[in-house]
Parts: structure tokens; sequence; C-alpha cells
């Protein structure tokens, strides 16, 4: 059965409201393309408001004991698994990943409150040894006041309640910036946290001009620390303009994840593994599989175990029983990935399955496999963020490395091998902010999470993922 999409209202001072002057953005299903609600569009007056809860927030959560922030939290993961299948049917609407995936997203939302509950009861300072009997040195970790977060369309819940998570936690209060093409979800998320007795102003949502709001909110003396999550061409100005005023960043940007896969690996378990993990959310997530670089004696057998499993995937409207796959969230994802494919094809790349969009209704395209894919093709320097697996050989243990440090970006890369020795020297000689050998190890809340050089800083996940809203203060106390 499908819930009833919400219209999505701005979040501000603990109500729900339309933006001041009534604007609204549309909403689409990607599997139909057609319009099922809408969201407000904040301007200048909205923002402004939201900074101004947002201060008022801070002001009381920071004095909050973390017990009660803890507690908070989790009442708010409870909420969340509770009505996880309703929540999960209005992202898959909206998104349109497959119904699991999207019940699946919820109850990972309310793991990353839990885990950021029990961070906010260990947020511990410590004593430095004086130099003098009379003087007592200490540091204390102090929420480093209002966050501005920018949360990206594929992952509306997980990406979103990350940044919101270590922010509440920590004392902090936030203002989020959601993303405009799968609102609903997002906003079903700051509800629970709203019914779990979260104060007004420590949680605001707004959507709208993303130029607008970040041009706004990033330079504002109101916000101390920016979070952002999603391409790097975006990720560089805002990093800019945090950087003109001195903001504290977060960057979570593009991948171009690298898969090295051995020949002693296992080929036939580790391709059908990838084709799964390949064709997750339709290939759009930041550290999706991407540019599968296997070495010359496996090539042949592994091309062939994958390109069968991906010939295999049931692709449809993720709300139908039985998709493993659903629709790309909008049109211009459709046009990009063809666009793509066509420029890889023109370079003398060759499609073993698919290549081509499904129908004429709602945003399908069908996985894809390319072989022998050179590395002026654009796909193989930019990031596809689609059902793309793109295909090359290489010879020896340092060609694979090369190939795999070739790009700016660092966030995930996979290796695959029967050698523990093979398998570790990869994952040390590999420029990449996570690196998961023989498995899909990527994303645990429990774990950090992010890249180096273009794929961003910081980290959202494991214990450094709280660190970042802190600011350390020395004190020290002659007796």
């Amino acid at each position: 059965m499908t819930t009833a999409y919400p219209d999505t209202l701005l979040f501000i001072g603990g109500a729900w409201q339309p933006a001041a002057s009534g604007k609204t953005l549309a909403v689409e299903n990607p599997a139909t393309a057609e319009q099922i609600g809408t969201c407000a569009h904040a301007g200048i007056a909205d923002l402004d408001a939201a900074l101004d809860a947002a201060e008022a927030g801070f002001k009381v959560w920071r004095k909050t004991p973390a017990p009660h922030r803890s507690a908070t939290l989790r009442k708010a993961a409870a909420l969340l698994r509770e009505r996880a299948d309703t929540i999960g049917n209005i992202l898959t609407q909206e998104q349109g990943k497959p119904l699991a995936q999207g019940v699946v997203e919820v109850h990972t939302a309310a793991d990353i409150l839990e885990w950021f509950a029990e961070e906010a009861r260990r947020i511990y300072g410590r004593t430095i040894p004086g130099r003098s009997s009379r003087v007592v040195q200490r540091v204390e970790k102090e929420p480093v006041g209002v966050v501005a977060a920018f949360s990206p369309w594929n992952f509306p819940i997980s990406q979103a309640i990350r940044k919101v998570g270590a922010a509440v936690a920590a004392g902090c209060a936030i203002v989020i910036k959601g993303p405009e093409e799968t609102p609903a979800s997002c906003a079903e998320m700051v509800r629970a946290l709203a019914d779990a007795g979260l104060p007004a102003g420590v949680v605001n949502l707004v959507f709208g001009s993303p130029a607008e709001i970040s041009g706004y909110l990033i330079p504002h003396p109101i916000v101390r620390k920016v979070t952002f999550t999603g391409s790097t061409q975006v990720g560089k100005q805002l990093a800019s303009l945090a950087g003109l005023h001195m903001k504290r960043v977060t960057m979570e940007l593009g991948g171009h994840a690298p898969v090295l896969v051995f020949a002693d690996a296992d080929l036939e378990a580790n391709a059908k593994m990838l084709a799964q993990n390949k064709v997750r959310n339709a290939g759009q997530v930041c550290v999706s599989p991407t540019r599968f670089l296997v070495q010359d004696e496996a090539y042949d057998r592994f091309v062939g175990h994958f390109t069968t499993e991906m010939a295999q995937i049931r692709v449809g409207n993720g709300l139908d029983e039985g998709i493993e796959m659903g629709a790309l969230a909008n049109g211009r994802r459709v046009e990009a990935i063809e666009a793509m494919v066509a420029d890889a094809v023109r370079h003398g790349a060759t499609v073993r399955t698919g290549g081509e969009r499904i129908g004429n209704k709602g945003h399908f395209y069908q996985p894809t496999v390319l072989t022998d894919v050179p590395i002026d093709a654009r796909a193989m320097n930019e990031e596809p963020f689609g059902p793309v697996a793109l295909f090359s050989r290489f010879s020896t243990f340092d060609d694979a490395i090369v190939e795999a440090n070739r790009l700016p970006f660092g966030l995930g890369a996979y290796v695959y091998s029967g050698s523990l020795s093979t398998a570790n020297q990869a994952a040390a000689a590999i420029e990449s902010g996570m690196v998961s050998v023989n498995h899909q190890g990527l994303g645990l809340i429990e774990t950090p999470f992010g890249g180096v050089k273009d794929s961003g800083y910081g980290s959202e996940g494991g214990s450094e993922a709280i660190e970042a809203y802190f600011a350390t203060k020395f004190v020290t106390t002659l007796g």
C-alpha cells in the first residue's frame, strides 16, 4: 500500500510553517515523472528566523546535561523505528530507490542516532600536570555553536542524520538545508526529533535555492560551523566561502571508487557481491564501486560473471515487489549517464550489457557494463553517479595502484585478493580515506567515513565524527 505523500513545510523554532513568501517547489516521483507534492521554498526572512531560533535554542541546549541529550536522541531513534515502514514508503516515492532500501535507510538513521546518543555521554576533557603544585591545567570540550548543514538527495535521511545527530549530541543547534528533490523523508526525520522532546530551535529545517541559502548562512555571524555532503565542485565553492569567514568545515564530497580485482580472488562470489553493490540506489552512492581494475588472467572470467549478474537485475518502480533497482533521481541523471556511455563507446569501450534508458515513463536506466574503457573517456575521469560499471585491465600490482591513484578523488576503494599480503599492500598504497578488502564494509556508523584529496576532509562516522562539533578550551588556574 502506498502512503499518502505529504506536502513539506519548513521547521523553524519548533513549528512547521510555510515560507513567508508562500513560495513552494514541486516534488516529483522519479518512477513516474509526475508531481506528487510540494515543499516550502525559504527566503531570506525564513533564514533569519531559523538563525534566530537556532541561536536561542543553542543557549538552552548547550546547558542541557549530556544524559538528557542522550535520552532525547534515543527516544527519537525509537520513533524512527516505529515509523520506518511509513517513512520508507515516502522516501521511495520521492527518491526512487526500492522500498526495502528505503526502510533500511530509516533503520540506519535510528542506528546513527543511537550511536550519537552514546557519544553524548562520553564527552571527555583531561587534566594536564602543571609545572607548579599550585597550578591546575584542564582541557574542556565545548559545543562549537550553531551549525549550517547541507545534505543531499541520494540518502535524504541517513546523510542528514549524521550531521544532525553529531551536532545535537555535542550540544550544538543546527540549521539544515534539506534536499529539495526529497524533502518529505528528511522532514520526517526532523519530526521524530521534535516529537522526542528536542527543545525549539535546536534543529531547524529549510528548503529553497541552494546557492541563496549557502550564500546567506555560511557567512552569517551566528553560524560557527559548516558541514556539506555533495559534489566536489560545489564543496570547493562552499569551503572557500567558509574559509573567508573562518568557519570550521566538514566536507564529504565526490568519489570515483576503484575496485582492484587480483587473479587470486574468488571471482564468482565477488562478482555477485559487487554487482549488487553497484546497483544499490541505482549507483547513486558516493562510494559506489565504479572503476573495476581486473588483473589480465582473471579479466574475461570476472567480466563474464559480473555481466551475468548485472543483466539479471530487476529494475522498476521501487514500490513494486521484488525490484532490486529503482529509478534514477531525475531526468538530468539519465541524460548525464547517456552522455557518458556514448562518449565511452566513441573512445572504444564495448557495451557488454545495458547502455540504454528503459521506457519513456520515469527515469530508468539499464544496469550497464562497459569493458576496455580507455582512461581518456569522460566516465573514467568524472563520477558517473549511476548504474554503470567501467572495466579495464592491469598486469602488475604497480599498474593497478597507479590507475587507482590517478584521479584527484580519494573517498572509497575496494580490493579483492586471496592473498592477505597483496591486499594489505594495496590498502596501504591506495590514496583513499576508506578501503574495504574482500567485502563491502564502508559506511557503518561506528567506523570513520570521509575522504582525502578532492573527496573532502573530516569524518561523519566513528568516534571522529563528533569531534568536529567541539571547540577545545584550555583553562589554567593558580590556586
